[in-house]
């Protein structure tokens, strides 16, 4: 399974430009029908509006966006470009606008419309989905602070910490560095921390997240 970039969620944001009211969104989907009743439940809430733009990539699937009224080119296809240089798929953007009397010409929309849709990506945040390798790892105190660093070095995250007799951590690693990571602690320790392989898991986690998740 191959590894991409998704939406963690949700993300919403807005900003004036010469009084038009603009209202990014973002939404993670897992198809085209499921995008296209976003943007109509967006098209019946913002009834309203002078606009609606939208634009979608489903991974393995459609790509498609909609300058809804605004002049060809101005609206959909930047958003769009959005979408696409930050590498995200399986998302749907919409970006509302409330008209503000005074017109921004072409060059302006497409600056409103990318900005739209870039502010809404950002407060949406970006989760990589990829398959993770989950790993039991016993480790004396005195490699805890060596351990997590170790972790971090190889993109993994850490699921749960228990403290007892000796730190003891649940923690998924991305596959293709599994191998890797296990003979760094094996090297690093001496082979006094062993690692155990616990099972694989296809999923998304935050890009930059804090090193301990929780579920």
């Amino acid at each position: 399974m191959d590894e991409y970039l998704v939406p963690t969620g949700f993300g919403e944001d807005e900003f004036t430009e010469k009084k038009s009211r603009f209202i990014g969104r973002v939404w993670q989907v897992e198809s085209e029908e499921a995008a296209l009743e976003i943007i109509q439940a967006m098209k019946k809430q913002h009834y309203d509006a002078t606009h609606n733009c939208w634009a979608y990539i489903i991974r393995d699937g459609a790509v498609r966006f909609s300058d809804d009224g605004e002049p060809g080119g101005t609206a959909g296809m930047p958003m769009l470009q959005v979408l696409q240089r930050e590498g995200l798929y399986n998302i749907v953007c919409v970006v509302t606008r409330y008209f503000g009397g005074i017109l921004l010409g072409a060059g302006g929309l497409v600056r409103a419309y990318t900005k739209g849709a870039k502010i809404a990506v950002d407060a949406a945040g970006k989760s990589i989905k990829r398959v993770w390798t989950a790993l039991y790892i016993p480790c004396p105190y005195s490699f805890y602070e060596r351990v997590k660093l170790e972790i971090a070095a190889f993109g993994g995250v850490i699921r749960s910490t228990d403290f007892g007799s000796e730190v003891e951590l649940e923690v998924l690693l991305p596959e293709g560095k599994t191998q890797a990571f296990i003979e760094r602690l094996t090297d690093m320790s001496a082979a006094t921390i062993e690692a155990m392989e616990t099972g694989k898991e296809y999923r998304a986690f935050p890009v930059g997240n804090e090193q301990e998740v929780t579920e």
